[in-house]
């Protein structure tokens, strides 16, 4: 039979790109001797990123007598999501996948519920960002588990020096590596940034803020859109762009950023940010520790220097970008207790600061409990530089992920065509009107929106 109507989970499918009754059971105490559980972990930015795992999982696996067969499969070329995609066809091949943001929902009614091992370790942990929930949770169940490996935040990234000769800011005195914020902090808003913008603009080292359609283009805009309660989407998937004046008042901000940007930003992909601090040619971008973690590891020229520190506010709030992975059972997968075994070992508390200790601060556990683990301390030179890469208390901030609080089948397909940079691209680069710009977005998002 040939359905003539899209699927929700379809549309989602489709929307990340086209590359792409369970069964329930306890968590394995001890596995069989010949159990082998096959994994498909991402392969981490960060050197020596890979190491936690493997070695978490050899020690995991010699305890519970089950072989545990790990590959490293890159996201370069969209590989992991291509093998997403073969194995979800074919029903073969891993136990456990990594997915990433937008895919546990996309196949959601081909993945275990893990409700059972999310349960406890809320039980011993407390509660998961929201942002987690948002992506991963389905008709009430828990699709898979908020990875701990590659889930990152997108934070401001900045030169101590170059910040303060040229625009005036101290930042490492703003937010110290200490659970309180310093002299400044509390002026730290979207107007503030503006002007320091301005300022180094003018002294020949702008800001590096990416605005194509790549991934940390469209995170940072989204969190800025969210911080000004300018929402492109509601809740329900419908198109909120016309007679919205925290929209409008989001655009007006954006053209006049956009012009003390570099040229080039509109067509920079996801490392451009990151060559633009490690040369000195810029002075702050968004950006995980992977950009420190390089340019410390090849010694470039002022590494030490870099200073990790929260996103200005706006209107709304504090926003910081979260682009998370999550680890997935098929359903397919004959060892289903010990891959739910493995999973609920790998989110431990001890698991996961291994894990973001080797990855130099980089990994992102998904509780915020853990928000306190002492590598983001004692990470240097300088010591602390990545203290404020987690979200902690006094930045009274929150997770944002780009076109929520739409139906993830729905926000995802916003988010592929970068409609947020798409929307600013078009009256900056364009010459379009503001009107005609707004008016365009609204026919983009009708396209795939409910009304």
């Amino acid at each position: 039979m040939i359905r003539s109507k899209l699927t929700r989970r379809g549309a989602l499918k489709a929307g990340i790109g086209g590359v792409a009754a369970t069964a329930l059971a306890a968590p394995a105490v001890h596995g069989q001797p010949r159990t082998t559980l096959r994994c498909g972990f991402w392969d981490h930015w960060v050197p020596a990123g890979n190491g936690a795992l493997r070695e978490l999982c050899a020690e995991w696996g010699q305890r519970e007598r089950v072989d545990v067969q790990v590959d490293f499969i890159t996201s370069v070329g969209n590989q992991l999501q291509l093998t997403i995609a073969a194995e979800a066809q074919s029903k073969s091949g891993h136990d456990i996948l990594s997915f990433p943001t937008w895919f546990p929902a996309a196949y959601a009614d081909q993945l275990v519920p893990v409700d059972d091992v999310m349960g406890r370790l809320a039980g011993k942990y407390g509660a998961v960002t929201p942002a987690a929930e948002y992506l991963a949770k389905r008709d009430g169940k828990w699709t898979a588990i908020p990875a701990v490996s590659g889930t990152q935040m997108k934070p401001c990234l900045g030169r101590i020096d170059l910040l303060k000769q040229h625009a005036g800011l101290d930042v490492q005195a703003m937010w110290p590596a200490e659970d309180k914020a310093g002299p400044g902090a509390d002026a730290w808003t979207w107007d503030a940034f503006l002007a320091a913008a301005e300022k180094c603009h003018a002294a020949g080292v702008p800001f590096g803020l990416p605005m194509g359609t790549f991934s940390d283009a469209v995170d940072w805009l989204g969190a800025l859109f969210t911080s000004f309660g300018a929402s492109m989407l509601d809740a329900d998937g419908k198109a909120t762009v016309r007679n919205n004046p925290k929209l409008r008042a989001a655009v007006d901000y954006m053209v006049k950023l956009s012009k003390v940007l570099p040229d080039d930003v509109w067509a920079w992909d996801d490392a451009s940010n990151n060559r633009a601090i490690g040369s000195g040619r810029s002075a702050l971008i968004f950006n995980p520790p992977s950009a420190y973690a390089v340019a410390r590891r090849d010694k470039m020229e002022n590494f030490d220097q870099m200073w990790t520190f929260p996103m200005p506010s706006g209107p709304e709030g504090r926003f910081t970008p979260y682009l998370p992975y999550f680890w997935g059972i098929w359903d397919f997968s004959r060892n289903i207790g010990p891959a739910k075994g493995l999973l609920e070992f790998l989110s431990q508390r001890e698991s996961a600061e291994k894990q973001t200790t080797i990855s130099a601060g980089y990994d992102i556990p998904p509780f915020v409990s853990m928000n306190d683990f002492a590598v983001w301390k004692n990470e240097g030179p300088p010591p602390g530089v990545v203290f404020n890469y987690p979200i902690k208390a006094h930045h009274n901030a929150k997770t944002s992920v780009a076109f929520a609080p739409a139906p993830p089948e729905i926000a995802v397909q916003a988010y592929t065509q970068g409609l947020n940079t798409g929307l600013i691209a078009r009256i900056a680069q364009g010459g379009m009107s503001v009107d005609d710009a707004l008016g365009w977005a609204e026919r983009e998002l009708r396209n795939f929106a409910r009304g």
